[in-house]
């Protein structure tokens, strides 16, 4: 967590004074989502396809890469069909925000937001996010063939 940066977290803009050091807006939950999308679908990971040595990715937003994501699985035959996340975080308390989360992430896989689940919870105290020195996030999904 660093100062002069957005806490952005799931498309959604988190008032906060402190924001995620990232090549892009650091959105760790959407980079989860885009990583289980492209496991689920066996197309590597989100440095294969976004690799942060490619300035032309420095500061984009992490909701056009998930669209991108879509179109990549969709290209081989793929339709998410449901997302489960986890944020994990001590502050800032996040629940007034999944409701914006939800439909974020709907809107960039062009799925309903009840087939989008976000949660958040704590690690009381323990490790780099109990500390407050960063934020983590974790991702399952399920995707189906669309032919």
């Amino acid at each position: 967590m660093v100062e002069g940066r957005k806490l952005i977290l799931g498309g959604v803009e988190i008032p906060y004074k402190l924001g995620l050091l990232g090549h892009s807006d650091a959105d760790v939950l959407i980079h989860a989502i885009m990583d289980a999308l492209l496991g689920a679908a066996a197309l590597g990971d989100i440095g294969k396809h976004f690799p942060d040595s490619d300035p032309k990715f420095k500061g984009i937003s992490s909701l056009f890469l998930l669209k991108t994501v879509r179109e990549l699985l969709e290209e081989k035959g793929y339709r998410t069909h449901n997302v489960d996340a986890v944020i994990v975080a001590e502050q800032p308390k996040l629940a007034p925000f999944m409701q914006g989360m939800c439909r974020q992430i709907a809107l960039a896989l062009e799925i309903e937001t009840d087939q989008v689940n976000v949660k958040a919870t704590t690690t009381e105290g323990l490790g780099f996010t109990g500390t407050g020195e960063g934020i983590g996030a974790h991702a399952v999904v399920t995707v189906t063939a669309s032919h």
